[in-house]
């Protein structure tokens, strides 16, 4: 039987009916209350009074994985970065107190591999998984000549919802409160762009190479390791209270694209400075091997990378102990890494100590 025209175009619709059978076990896994219709429809249904919430604010996020991807494609290990693709969005909804309900994703590509995609999207359940949420929805594009054949691209969505009087932001936020820092996995989903430069610039190092500083692991595993998701753990936080029985948690800030000096200031009011001691914290191996690989600055390095803190949660020093030993308790390895106070010029953020400890 002579195959269709779109097929000859490059265009294969029998490999995105494969790959929608292929994922349903692991959509299947991500049900929780409040959905309402199943994979496969035009449009996902869910309701978040079915959910539990009484008078809920809904907040929404989308992200992607950057160039992260290509180490993805060149490695052929494909079964992470749908993890990063959810952390991305999950992580920057529970900073504002949500919880997350569901999620859609797009996976765009030249030619669609059903094995590559199967084992990004079970990455991509696998997250949802981890943040609680639904995978609800999502969208396969095939586009010849806009994408190499064995290349792609993914962008998420995701819809949370946080009662009205639970809604955190840095409206309470004052001098003398402390900064938590909590551990990443690793580089999770930004500054791949320098990281890449880095390697493919570095004369006998490429993504197969052992990693000189993890034994037995090669570069492109570590590098690939995924985004961490904080949402569970967080979520667990906000319910421990002060002594007036107002939520202990302030403020909340995921360390993505911009680093720490870009982000922790979005959880802070404009007249307020975060002063970080590099000390309080061990600077992981991959981070010093590209800052002294890529003879990176320590402003190139805050401004870039995670620096090994993927999380900063912002409280009174009252509530600190309390709130770092509900982290621990759920998972997490947290530290003391600051505190606030007034600004005096116009750097937000000052971390000091960044020469004993990030060299």
């Amino acid at each position: 039987m002579k195959q269709s025209a779109y097929k000859e175009a490059g265009v294969d619709i029998d490999a995105g009916t494969a790959l929608v059978e292929r994922i349903k076990p692991a959509v299947k896994k991500t049900n929780r209350s409040g959905c309402m219709s199943g994979l496969g429809g035009f449009g996902a249904l869910f309701d978040p009074k079915a959910a539990g919430f009484k008078d809920p604010i809904l907040v929404s996020a989308t992200d992607g994985v950057g160039t992260k991807l290509k180490i993805a494609i060149d490695t052929g290990k494909h079964d992470t970065v749908g993890i990063d693709l959810v952390a991305m969005c999950v992580n920057d909804l529970v900073v504002q107190g949500a919880e997350p309900l569901f999620f859609l994703d797009y996976f765009a590509t030249g030619k669609l591999d059903v094995e590559h995609a199967t084992a990004v999207v079970t990455g991509i359940a696998q997250g949802c998984e981890e943040a609680g949420c639904a995978l609800i929805g999502g969208e396969t594009a095939e586009m010849p000549g806009m994408y190499a054949s064995e290349d792609y691209d993914l962008a998420g969505f995701t819809v949370g919802a946080v009662e009205r009087d639970e809604i955190v932001d840095n409206s309470r936020v004052a001098k003398d409160d402390v900064i938590l820092g909590m551990a990443a996995s690793g580089l999770h989903s930004n500054g791949f762009s320098l990281v890449r430069k880095i390697v493919e610039s570095t004369q006998g190092y490429n993504y197969e190479t052992d990693a000189p500083f993890a034994a037995g692991q090669n570069l492109g595993d570590i590098l690939l390791t995924p985004t961490k998701i904080y949402v569970k753990s967080l979520l667990n936080a906000l319910k421990i209270k002060d002594e007036d029985g107002i939520q202990a948690v302030k403020a909340m800030a995921n360390i993505t694209g911009g680093g720490l000096i870009e982000n922790i200031p979005r959880a802070l009011p404009e007249d307020l400075t975060a002063i970080i001691d590099a000390n309080s914290w061990a600077l992981p191996p991959v981070f010093k091997w590209l800052a002294e690989t890529g003879n990176l600055s320590a402003d190139d390095m805050a401004i870039t990378l995670n620096c090994g803190i993927g999380m900063v949660v912002i409280c009174a020093e009252a509530n600190a102990q309390e709130i770092m030993d509900d982290l621990t308790k759920n998972g997490e390895t947290v530290m003391k890494i600051g505190y606030l106070d007034n600004k005096s010029n116009d750097q937000s953020v000052i971390i000091n100590n960044t020469e004993q400890t990030w060299k």
